[in-house]
């Protein structure tokens, strides 16, 4: 939980006059200081396995989530009739689910209208949380939208270590390569052989040209003359990788600056997209991913990965409430199909544990 979102009373709580909860604040630093593993960045493409549709897939990865979110609603509302204390302990429900403590309030809000001292089914409070979660990200459900008349498109594209940059980098390619695109990419990530070598394979797979250098190479150099090659080819877009960096490095944020910079210097517009690939597993560190990344490299949309891999995937949605930045893509999964376009429908339904 950010500093900002201090445990409040809820809604019913302060409805009756309740004190509020004293909030554990503690931030566990490790989240922050230590790089997650970047192994599922350097694992090379698979093939498909058997084919599920969309739903299926979101729904299987949120199933984390929505089965955590469902037993506790389960727990709380089976045989209960509904009053201040199911309400409270609702809140505490979605909050632990990394909800967030505003998007908590405002569903126990709305499950408590007009049904105090009633029953209701988890199934209806399932419902109304889909429809609450729904209401929030419909606004920052934006699809990518690439200029061809602007060429390059340059993306250049953000994260801590081990988010899925590279890999969200190879899927987003392979898209933009289906639609007809003419993609270029950039190894910036000039910190890593590993990175490189996985762009690299990625472009020989979608045909596309990747512009790299040696390990260790000026990544800002490197921008400079990935800009210069791809306007030679007339690419439609580059994507440029970036090493990742925690948050709280200045030094490191400062770099990414400079990269910003250098693009500047070649076009007055670039980038025209920066992409901030976020980690769902590591909860509410994204918060302030989210913000400071914002601020260095000016984030203009979010891609989620790793839902998949978490019971914590509401952060999503604590994110577009408090951000209200676009989120283009998410990721549940290790294959191309496994990253699509973010619908706020599906999601609610899927993280609610409702049916299509």
């Amino acid at each position: 939980m950010s500093d900002e979102e201090q445990k409040k009373p809820g809604f019913f709580g302060r409805l009756f006059g309740r004190e509020a909860a004293p909030a554990n604040t503690a931030v566990d630093e490790r989240a922050a200081e230590t790089p997650v593993a970047e192994k599922n960045e350097e694992k090379k493409p698979e093939e498909k396995s058997e084919k599920k549709s969309w739903w299926q897939r979101l729904k299987q990865g949120l199933s984390r989530s929505s089965s955590a979110l469902g037993q506790s609603i389960g727990d709380i509302f089976t045989k209960r009739k509904l009053g201040s204390d199911t309400l409270e302990e609702l809140e505490d429900a979605l909050i632990q689910a990394d909800l967030g403590v505003t998007m908590a309030g405002r569903i126990a809000e709305a499950v408590g209208k007009g049904r105090y001292d009633k029953e209701i089914s988890p199934e209806e409070v399932r419902t109304i949380m889909a429809s609450e979660i729904e209401s929030v990200l419909a606004p920052v459900a934006k699809p990518l939208e690439i200029d061809t008349t602007h060429k390059p498109f340059v993306i250049l594209v953000v994260g801590v270590n081990g988010s899925g940059k590279t890999t969200t980098i190879g899927k987003l390619s392979g898209k933009l390569a289906a639609e007809g695109h003419k993609v270029m990419l950039a190894a910036g990530d000039t910190f890593r052989a590993a990175a490189i070598e996985q762009l690299k394979i990625w472009g020989s797979r979608i045909g596309a040209s990747v512009v790299a250098r040696a390990q260790g190479s000026d990544a800002a150099s490197l921008a400079y003359e990935a800009i210069e090659q791809a306007r030679a080819e007339n690419a439609d877009v580059l994507i440029m990788d970036t090493a990742g960096r925690l948050q709280n490095r200045a030094e490191l944020m400062a770099e990414l600056e400079k990269i910003v910079r250098v693009m500047k210097k070649v076009d007055a517009q670039a980038p025209h997209a920066v992409l901030l690939v976020l980690d769902a597993t590591v909860g509410q560190n994204a918060m302030s991913q989210v913000e400071i990344f914002g601020q260095k490299a000016g984030v203009t949309g979010l891609v989620m990965t790793k839902l998949d891999g978490t019971a914590r995937g509401g952060i999503l949605v604590a994110i577009a409430e408090k951000f209200r930045l676009p989120v283009h893509f998410i990721g549940v999964g290790e294959q191309m199909d496994d990253l699509e376009p973010f619908t706020a429908n599906d999601f609610a339904r899927a993280i609610a544990g409702l049916d299509e």
